[in-house]
């Protein structure tokens, strides 16, 4: 210990406190709702299932793209983190413009090498809370005419896929695709803590999310299980997640990896559920190919046994895309792991029932290879059984009718 003796303590009367240097936001008590216009980014996901598969090397040369991978590392995101890197393409002239009522509106496309795209439709605009819900229909002025949305997004897509058809194979013949949407309702000003704020606004907020009109009377069970499960990094963000919908509170504008978790979540859906439905045809294909086997028809089974060998080699196609989407659903929840951004995905995983769609695949599967195992196994069986009786009658039948002739010629 020093030899210095203590400094003596100042008077009572001589000390003079500063005042406490201001915060930015004082955390309160839930105020009563403001309805003043606050500055929202709405971010509309368009996700479509074109195909069996793009080559990106001929899109590129149709259209200018790039590569795609725009997670910016924050967080405590893995280093290791890798996704799908689909090729990004510009929809407009790359610019974010004043367009009908909107401050900025700007859309971009994704291709996918699955023959997937998302068409990302981003729109600012300053509306009170409680109009969240007005966002998806006002109007974007495109060509002079007035569009939503919805079908700014639609058309948006056409232009796109009409582009780079030459460059998808397996497109469906009547045009139909599979389609996944999902939008994300960012708040980026306010002045309150974002937990203050969903308290204030939660009917709303649950009536947003859960896809009911703005004045619905939700129970508070219903709206307790909505916004229950809430996600905060820092005490100034927030984010909520439903099937369709997100609500996102942030001030400083840091969610770009929780967009790109979104999409990549819907993405894993999409790919899911247009397997599924595949699967499902192939399936009812096998079961009239079931029916025909045992039917009893003999003209059905000449047919049925040329086209057995294509059906067989089709199948274990759709076993391969199986395998790499259902190995891209495990590599995304390891690589992502159990930090924050992995709690978001295994979130919305939940929400989505990915598990349910994925054991779907996988039933569906071994029941399609069953079946088809079976098939050839049968009608394996009738050509050897038509050989053996062939063999009875060469090896049997014509030695003993020669045997007889020899007999009678004596």
């Amino acid at each position: 210990m020093s030899g210095r003796a203590p400094a003596p303590r100042k008077a009572a009367s001589a000390h003079v406190e500063r005042p406490a240097a201001p915060l930015r936001r004082q955390r309160s008590r839930p105020q009563r709702r403001d309805d003043r216009p606050r500055l929202v980014e709405a971010v509309f996901f368009h996700l479509y299932d074109i195909g069996r598969a793009a080559d990106l090397k001929k899109v590129a040369a149709i259209l200018p793209s790039r590569d795609d991978f725009g997670l910016v590392k924050r967080r405590d995101t893995p280093a290791s983190l890798r996704l799908p890197r689909p090729l990004q393409v510009q929809l407009d002239d790359g610019s974010c413009t004043e367009s009908g009522d909107f401050e900025c509106v700007s859309a971009q496309g994704k291709v996918y090498d699955d023959a997937a795209i998302t068409v990302m439709i981003r729109v600012r605009i300053r509306v009170p809370i409680r109009e969240l819900h007005t966002i998806r229909e006002r109007k974007v002025i495109v060509g002079g005419r007035e569009l939503s949305i919805p079908e700014y997004a639609e058309e948006s897509f056409h232009r796109l896929f009409d582009a780079i058809a030459p460059a998808v194979t397996g497109v469906p013949e009547r045009g139909e695709f599979d389609r996944e949407t999902y939008a994300a309702y960012c708040v980026i000003d306010g002045e309150e803590w974002p937990h203050d704020l969903l308290e204030v606004e939660r009917d709303y907020f649950a009536a947003l999310l859960s896809g009911e009109e703005p004045g619905a009377k939700l129970h508070e069970s219903q709206i307790a299980a909505t916004l229950g499960k809430c996600f905060s990094y820092r005490k100034s963000d927030l984010a909520v997640f439903d099937l369709d919908r997100c609500l996102i509170i942030d001030a400083d504008r840091d969610y770009e990896d929780l967009l790109l978790i979104i999409e990549h979540a819907n993405y894993q859906l999409l790919e899911l559920r247009a397997l599924d439905e595949l699967l499902d045809g192939w399936l009812a294909e096998a079961e009239k190919d079931m029916r025909l086997m045992y039917s009893g028809k003999r003209h059905v089974l000449r047919p049925l046994g040329k086209s057995l060998p294509e059906k067989s080699a089709h199948v274990q196609a759709l076993r391969v895309d199986a395998l790499f989407i259902l190995e891209n659903l495990e590599n995304s929840s390891k690589i992502i792991g159990d930090y924050y951004l992995g709690e978001i995905y295994d979130r919305l995983c939940q929400i989505f029932n990915t598990e349910g769609w994925k054991w779907s695949v996988e039933r569906r599967l071994e029941s399609l290879q069953t079946v088809y195992d079976m098939l050839k196994s049968d009608m394996n069986d009738r050509k050897l059984l038509v050989l053996e009786i062939v063999f009875i009658i060469v090896c049997i039948i014509f030695p003993a009718l020669q045997i007889l002739q020899v007999m009678l010629m004596r």
